[in-house]
């Protein structure tokens, strides 16, 4: 399983762009679902969101359509992370299991000044819960700065199957080893400029990648920090045009997803 997919729906500048002129603001995720295949929803990362929230948005889109959810700041921008039980327990019972089936990665995004603590983080990653409500629940962490890009962060991650974000970026690292059982990707190159957000020669080459990926491999062109695991299982990808300059993600999402059928 591949998705592709934009970070949330609600963007002013879109209107005209992406969603048809007249098209009722009530309506643009029900729009944006059969264009995409997945959304990361940025709401969850500034408040907490309520059970008939989660619902609506279910009703709303595709069966086979994907939210990855952004775990609260308040959980993860603080000093010592061993201590976000309550702040962990508090977001998994706001109703986020109310996607059901709908319910994709939980992203922990941290400060770009949080450094790496071997001993705080696997405490952390300690409190993540595996299932929910008899929902596997997967997860993974994008850190930003560069004390992560060491052999025991990857080790670390993989005792937990945790999946390390890989960020395509100018401001923070790029991680590209595969620590847990999914791929969790945010490209954040857009350009105005491109109709299509990214140059097609960059779609060629990230669509290539994802199925590398799905398929179990490991993608030519990626640097990664430990040795690849044994593995070679089949995984599911997630890549979301996100950041950057925003107008152009759906565009990019969608010229990626034709290269993909």
């Amino acid at each position: 399983m591949i998705r592709v997919g934009i970070g949330g729906w609600v963007f002013k500048p879109w209107r005209g762009e992406f969603y048809p002129e007249g098209l009722p603001q009530a309506r643009e995720l029900e729009y944006a679902s059969r264009k995409l295949t997945a959304i990361e929803i940025n709401g969850t990362f500034y408040s907490t969101q309520k059970p008939e929230s989660f619902r609506k948005w279910a009703a709303e889109t595709p069966d086979d359509f994907v939210f990855s959810l952004k775990g609260p700041r308040f959980t993860t921008h603080r000093r010592v992370l061993a201590e976000a039980g309550e702040s962990v327990e508090r977001f998994f019972s706001s109703g986020v299991t109310e996607l059901k089936g709908k319910l994709g990665p939980i992203l922990w995004q941290f400060h770009p000044g949080k450094k790496f603590e071997p001993d705080d983080f696997a405490a952390f990653l300690a409190l993540l819960p595996q299932r929910l409500d008899g929902t596997p629940i997967r997860h993974a962490v994008e850190v930003r700065h560069e004390s992560f890009l060491v052999p025991a962060f990857t080790a670390l991650l993989r005792r937990f199957s945790v999946a390390a974000v890989l960020v395509e970026s100018d401001k923070h690292p790029l991680i590209a080893d595969v620590t847990g059982d999914f791929v969790y990707a945010r490209l954040q190159r857009t350009s105005e400029k491109e109709t299509t957000g990214y140059p097609a020669r960059a779609l060629d080459t990230w669509a290539k990648r994802a199925r590398s990926f799905a398929d179990g491999g490991a993608p030519d062109g990626l640097t990664t920090i430990a040795p690849p695991s044994s593995s070679a299982a089949k995984r599911d990808v997630f890549i979301y045009m996100i950041s950057g300059p925003k107008l152009r993600a759906p565009a990019a999402a969608m010229a990626l997803i034709e290269r993909l059928k």
